[in-house]
């Protein structure tokens, strides 16, 4: 395969990382990536909460929010209903322990989630459950919202449903009280500027927008940010930013020569009215709208300039000008902000700051967010990297209970854990029980306050975690074979397998391994009585929604995303499926294969030592959307080879020596390779990722090779 390394130019990467604070290696990395963009990059640049979206821009959340509250006071009943997966499992963990905390009695608040082999999205039998508690208020999170006759049920009952999602919505809606969904969209755009969040993440933003209106004196106020200021040929500028909950409603902007207009005569007048008009400066604020308008016009301003330098000392003495060009935010805009903009900007930080809208269980919560977002496949671009990043930065300094559980079960380092330890250990341990029939038994540990009572549950899901890699190691004996025998059947576009001896809790795995093993998308049907569960996973930016639509009126109950979903039907119903599939298979079209390897970042020799974390753990949380960086060196020289493999050695130890260091270097599948046209001693260019390697306690350097070629 070829190499390709893109273009950065040196006074580019120059102008980025002066810019921006950053170094030349990130700055590279960055511009290869397409990213250059003020916009873009503040979210790889910087980890701070307060870069992350006002909840109540989410539509629906405004009803959630005053729904959730009055039941909290008529002290009612709520059930929370989530999934069996770890975005389920941090989702339903998240709502429900902050619930807990706010209703009168905690007993008031009740979980639910499909155990065993019960459909996913809320069932009928929860709604009736809910309806024998006496519950008033259920709340799905990650799922929900395709559940339209559970909805329509719990209508009939008397019991409201919030449903927070963030699966693709059908063409219409379930009849719930309220539907939060960063999908959902109007005239073709999404009412939410960022669509991609997890569960967790649409979870996260209800417990936050919860919290907020529990705990501030902002809540439900309507505040307007006004500034007027000198514009061309003797007129003056007049802008305001008009808030609810701090997240902006609408926009006004007038230039208006004084004595040319009254103000009746403008927009002014309606806009502001019911406004708490805040400004900074004052004095000089009322001088220039008395200078447009005559002194009988008469504003009621709150000048927040004093209030800011109680919070934020740093503004002290400074004008709106001045603080725009310090401002972090103003800093990644593509155009330089409005001074009302400006204002608006310090006021949330002045809010956040003083009413410690980041407090309490904040952290904790955020730790949920992080690892169901990255369990999720999300894409850790936008936001979703400050959640990650934030989360694991907060898990790092303290791990909430049953995290630290599984952290010290699995033996994991807390001290440098990161997105792929996360992607590859704690996920699959809480996703195994969920596939084996206990997906309740995370949460209960997640909530679990006893400390003996917790040994026991991250014990059974040690155990849980164990036979399920039993489990798949087993069944992808059965499966590989039956992929090849119907390698023809879907026309060479997807691989595909199905059985009885196919456990439920699998599937999406195999599924997975199929997909990455033949490159194409995969579809596993397991066969349970007179249930039959699929599992699809896609590759080559295939689209499994069409699938979907395809089979959806065959199907009990679907879901998922663009490239991992799934589905149940009867079994009686299979056979129209299949024939249905092989017509659709041929309208697949996939995209081609990589022709090459993307090259990050060429490295010298002499940069190639552990120093270059610094560049990794700048970039990191790295995960779908956002790789890991491919490094490049040149000449290195081989000086030990090692086969490994549990079964057989398809594996490669390499020793590289870099000049200053010796790294320690890992060519998975490589064996064959190697054996044929490497020794000791050869001279190679490498394309690799670098990693951290623990064992017994100690922590290694080592490159991970993706391809490498021999010096002539």
């Amino acid at each position: 395969m070829k190499w390709n390394k893109k273009d950065a130019p040196p006074e580019l990467v120059k102008e980025i990382a002066a810019k921006y604070g950053c170094d030349l290696c990130s700055a590279s990395v960055l511009i290869r990536r397409g990213l250059t963009a003020g916009e873009d990059l503040i979210y790889y640049l910087e980890g701070d909460k307060r870069y992350l979206r006002n909840p109540f821009e989410l539509d629906g959340m405004d009803d959630a929010v005053e729904r959730v509250l009055a039941a909290i006071e008529e002290g009612e009943k709520i059930l929370i209903f989530g999934d069996r997966d770890t975005d389920g499992v941090t989702s339903l963990t998240i709502v429900t322990h902050f619930l807990r905390g706010v209703c009168k009695s905690p007993d008031d608040v009740f979980w639910k989630l499909p155990e065993y082999d019960e459909p996913y999205g809320l069932s009928m039998e929860a709604v009736e459950f809910a309806s024998r508690n006496s519950i008033s208020l259920i709340i799905t999170v990650d799922c929900g919202i395709s559940d339209f006759e559970e909805v329509k049920r719990a209508n009939e009952l008397n019991i409201d449903v919030i449903v927070t999602d963030h699966h693709k919505p059908q063409e219409r809606l379930p009849e719930a009280h309220t539907v939060i969904d960063p999908k959902l969209t109007k005239d073709g755009a999404f009412l939410y500027p960022f669509a991609d969040l997890a569960g967790c993440g649409v979870a996260y933003k209800l417990v936050s927008a919860l919290r907020f209106a529990r705990g501030s004196a902002f809540y439900n106020e309507p505040l307007c940010f006004f500034n007027v200021s000198p514009a061309n040929d003797d007129s003056y500028l007049i802008e305001i930013i008009k808030t609810r909950n701090l997240a902006v409603t609408s926009r006004l902007s007038e230039t208006i020569v004084p004595g040319a207009v009254k103000i009746g005569a403008t927009r002014l007048p309606r806009f502001l009215e019911g406004q708490q008009i805040c400004v900074y400066d004052g004095a000089a604020q009322k001088k220039m709208c008395e200078g447009i308008f005559g002194r009988s016009i008469e504003f009621a301003m709150l000048d927040m300039a004093p209030l800011f330098a109680e919070e934020i000392p740093q503004t002290k003495g400074k004008s709106l000008l001045r603080l725009k060009d310090v401002s972090r935010i103003a800093l990644y805009s593509s155009k330089p902000p409005s001074e009302a903009q400006v204002l608006y900007n310090l006021f949330v930080s002045y809010a956040r700051k003083k009413e410690k809208i980041f407090a309490g269980d904040d952290d904790e919560d955020l730790q949920l967010a992080a690892i169901g977002t990255i369990a999720d496949l999300m894409p850790l671009v936008d936001e979703n990297r400050i959640i990650v990043k934030a989360g694991l930065t907060a898990l790092l300094k303290k791990p909430r209970s049953g995290i630290s559980d599984l952290i010290y079960k699995f033996n994991l380092n807390i001290a440098r854990l990161c997105s792929t330890d996360v992607s590859w250990q704690l996920t699959p341990a809480i996703n195994s029980a969920g596939r084996l029939g206990e997906a309740g038994t995370p949460v209960k540990l997640l909530l679990e306050t006893d400390k003996l009572e917790r040994d026991k549950l991250v014990n059974r899901i040690k155990m849980l975690n164990d036979q399920r890699r039993d489990l798949a190691d087993n069944t992808w004996d059965l499966v590989k074979p039956r992929a090849e025998e119907n390698k023809d059947m879907f026309f060479g576009n997807l691989s595909f397998a199905a059985g009885d001896d196919i456990k439920r809790g699998v599937t999406g795995g195999m599924a997975n391994r199929l997909s990455n093993a033949y490159k194409l998308p995969s579809l596993i049907l397991s066969y349970n009585n007179d249930i039959v569960t699929g599992s699809m996973r896609s590759v080559r930016g295939y689209d499994l929604q069409g699938i979907l639509e395809m089979g959806r009126d065959l199907f009990i109950d679907s879901g998922g995303h663009n490239y991992a979903a799934g589905f149940s039907l009867k079994k009686e119903n299979v056979d129209e499926f299949l024939s249905r599939l092989k017509d659709f298979s041929q309208t697949i079209e996939l995209n081609a294969e990589p022709e090459f390897i993307e090259v990050d970042a060429e490295l010298p020799l002499s940069y190639l030592t552990p120093e270059i974390f610094k560049v990794i753990d700048r970039l990191e949380p790295f995960g779908k959307g956002n790789r890991e960086i491919s490094f490049l060196a040149r000449s290195l020289k081989i000086i030990d080879i090692d086969f490994i493999g549990r079964r057989e050695s398809k594996h490669v130890k390499l020793k590289l020596d870099a000049g200053k260091y010796k790294w320690p270097s890992l060519f998975w599948g490589a064996a064959d390779r190697i054996s044929e046209g490497f020794k000791v001693g050869d001279v190679i260019d490498a394309i690799f990722v670098v990693r951290r390697n623990f064992f017994n306690g100690q922590e290694t350097p080592q490159l991970v090779i993706i391809d490498l070629e021999k010096k002539n």
